[in-house]
């Protein structure tokens, strides 16, 4: 297992869910974490919690929709800890909603932060890797990028769409020693499915996920992340599906 004391990560979304736990995950492990989200009071109290463990928790809040916001997210984690080692850009939303609905503002949010954010996050963060020739970026798409439901027409097309944009950078870089790793997560207990307002969405979900299937732990999702980036140098983990076991 790697070192993690003196390196830095900068987890985008971290004000709960994956992010909270990738954070603390990697904190445990004495690494410097950056934690990014809207939510400013909420990083505040994840900084608080996260304080007694070995690395250091800085906040910056930050709205991934920007692109002079991203930059100058990881213009501050260069400045607080010299360089990035790693970027998360797990910042994500899914207000599931059947097409005929046709909720185009929650469309359009979606694409922003889904697609933009991952976008906005690679263009500030990869110079600064290449120029290393070091650094790991991992973004976090869906098992929902891999396959189509119902409702979630431009939510699965967005997480398409980020694993694709990871697939597609990790061969432009292929020969520097920066490495990609796409996250794809299963159901898991988290706050995603508070931004749906499509009544009939609603009232699916209230159905639950089929007799048997327990979701997954945000932790889960972070000890994959921790797998990932904890790799020998010449090992690239391309992508990680993570899923409940009894999720068909």
């Amino acid at each position: 297992m790697a070192d993690w004391k003196g390196k830095s990560i900068v987890i985008t979304g971290a004000s709960s869910g994956i992010g909270e736990a990738t954070a603390e995950r990697f904190v445990k492990e004495g690494a410097n974490v950056v934690l990014a989200a809207r939510r400013e009071d909420r990083l505040a109290e994840i900084q608080s919690r996260l304080q007694p463990y070995a690395g250091e928790v800085k906040i910056k809040a930050t709205d991934v929709t920007s692109q002079q916001e991203v930059e100058a997210l990881i213009q501050y984690a260069i400045r607080e800890h010299n360089q990035v080692d790693v970027l998360f850009n797990n910042a994500g939303l899914m207000p599931l909603s059947f097409m005929k609905n046709t909720k185009v503002d929650e469309w359009d949010r979606m694409i922003d932060v889904n697609i933009k954010g991952v976008l906005y996050g690679i263009a500030a963060v990869l110079p600064h890797m290449l120029e290393r020739n070091e650094g790991h970026i991992l973004t976090t798409s869906s098992i929902a990028g891999h396959e189509v439901m119902p409702s979630g027409a431009v939510y699965c097309g967005t997480k398409f769409a980020a694993r694709v944009i990871m697939e597609g950078l990790g061969k432009e870089i292929a020969k520097s020693n920066v490495r990609t790793t796409t996250i794809s997560p299963g159901v898991v207990e988290t706050e995603l499915t508070n931004t749906i307002t499509d009544l009939e969405v609603q009232e699916m979900m209230k159905q639950g996920f089929g007799e048997g299937m327990v979701p997954l732990e945000s932790s889960d999702i972070g000890e994959a992340v921790f797998y990932a980036v904890n790799q020998p140098q010449n090992v690239d983990v391309g992508e990680i599906i993570v899923k409940p076991t009894n999720q068909q």
